[in-house]
């Protein structure tokens, strides 16, 4: 089995076939990401390849009050009762790097079109961007477009300069490169992108590295960390590949000279902003450091049918609220989170396979996850919980269909009311438990 690289750049770049990794006849419980990285259709430029998907679905929130959000899920995964969801058209346009050692250049670029564009490049919380009214299948992200170049030092050393994914995370922003359909309870607190350089250089084939440094989390603008500028962030990533190929094991790192940024600004009932991040609110000096560890290991006694993975997270950040806007703000002094995923899929046959994922994330404050609207319930401790199940078809190549059925529970899981006009409504606060089931239809071309 070859080495599982679940590092979101390079998707979409080998091989033929949607349903299988390798060229191997077997099935294998690889990734889902195997199933949608393997087509694309070569440019007339020669080496340039076009590659992507599209992604529909219907999901069914069984919410016992009308407009209730369920907190823990992403924006388009929370609407009331049943939703019919074109996902995301993604297209990906890219020259690779070959695998010679000497100087050269390439570049991707990637965007995405549908209902998660529009909280992936906001993913606050607040109730007005997660009701039925916001699905909106018009948006559009720019996930990522950067230049890679290679320096022939030593085995070759890789950068990447522009806007790029999160080396955090097991999950990834492509919902049929993960396990389940859903996005979990720690993707959804992971950066999703950064602005800047990151360097990777793999030293044998047991071990490689990456170090970068940017202007901070899901900002394309330093500003945004400190609303003063010169805000930055430092990354730093250690893979271990296991002799055999079937096992990895990834150590990630972030410091940030300010609070996370969100991609997201919060209306207070002045009219005026803040930025909604770890600490919602807060313009003054601070830091956020996020540690990351998660794993994978296809135990070869299965064949390659079965896999076994597991994520990680310890966050903690403290920043100096300098601004009064309203007396609305959270001014919690420091937050520290955490959370663990264990994950679990087996591919019976060529066309069918069974995953599933359990998550807690905890805190000792509500400041990583919270908004103005959650005033009052910010300094309650956070201890979330979620199980989701998915069964995968493939039964015509390129076609991949899931159907998934999910719970979530946890002290201030769910909200029902909303903020209409802008105007401040905390609504009511529960712990659930919260069901889901959907399903999904994936073309990748």
């Amino acid at each position: 089995m070859k080495k599982i690289n679940f590092i979101l750049w390079a998707a979409f770049t080998s091989s033929t076939s949607i349903v299988l990794a390798d060229t191997a006849p077997e099935a294998s419980a690889q990734d889902t990401k195997k199933m949608v990285q393997n087509n694309f259709v070569e440019t007339a430029q020669k080496g340039v390849k076009l590659s992507g998907y599209v992604d529909v679905g219907y999901s069914y929130n069984f919410n016992s009050a009308n407009q209730q959000k369920v907190v823990p899920r992403f924006g388009s995964d929370t609407a009331s009762k049943g939703d019919f969801n074109l996902y995301a058209v993604k297209i990906a346009l890219e020259k690779s790097l070959s695998a010679e050692n000497k100087a050269q250049a390439g570049f991707r670029a990637d965007v995405m079109i549908g209902e998660d564009a529009t909280y992936l490049f906001d993913r606050t919380t607040d109730m007005t961007r997660s009701n039925n009214s916001s699905q909106n299948s018009n948006s559009l992200f720019l996930e990522q477009a950067y230049v890679s170049i290679r320096a022939p030092i030593g085995n070759g050393w890789d950068f990447n300069v522009g806007k790029f994914v999160s080396i955090l995370g097991y999950e990834v922003i492509e919902r049929p490169a993960n396990m389940n359909v859903t996005y979990g309870l720690l993707w959804q607190q992971f950066p999703l992108f950064y602005t800047g350089v990151l360097s990777s250089y793999k030293f044998d084939d047991y071990l490689d590295a990456k170090l970068g440094v940017v202007n901070g989390s899901n900002s394309d603008n330093n500003t945004t960390t400190s609303l003063g500028g010169d805000g930055c962030a430092l990354l730093a990533a250690l893979n271990v590949t296991a002799p055999g190929g079937n096992a990895n094991w990834s150590n990630n790192f972030q410091w940030s000279t300010n609070a996370e940024n969100n991609s997201s600004d919060a209306s207070q009932s002045n009219g005026s902003t803040v930025p909604v991040g770890v600490l919602n609110g807060t313009s003054g000096s601070g830091y956020v450091f996020i540690y990351n560890s998660w794993g994978n290991w296809a135990p070869k006694f299965a064949d390659d049918k079965l896999l076994f993975a597991f994520n990680t997270v310890v966050g903690t950040a403290n920043s100096n609220n300098s601004s009064n806007i309203a007396a609305n703000l959270i001014s919690t002094g420091g937050t520290t989170w955490y959370g663990a995923g264990a994950y679990a899929k087996y591919q019976f046959n060529d066309w069918f396979s069974l995953a599933s994922r359990g998550e807690y994330l905890g805190g000792n404050n509500m400041g990583k996850v919270s908004n103005t609207s959650t005033i009052g319930y910010a300094n309650a401790g956070m201890s979330w919980w979620e199980y989701t199940l998915t069964a995968g078809f493939n039964v015509i190549d390129n076609l991949l269909i899931r159907a998934e059925y999910r719970m979530d529970w946890g002290q201030n899981s769910t909200q029902s009311g909303q903020r209409p006009n802008g105007n401040l409504q905390n609504g009511s606060f529960g712990t659930g438990p919260s069901y889901y089931a959907g399903a999904e239809v994936v073309y990748s071309f």
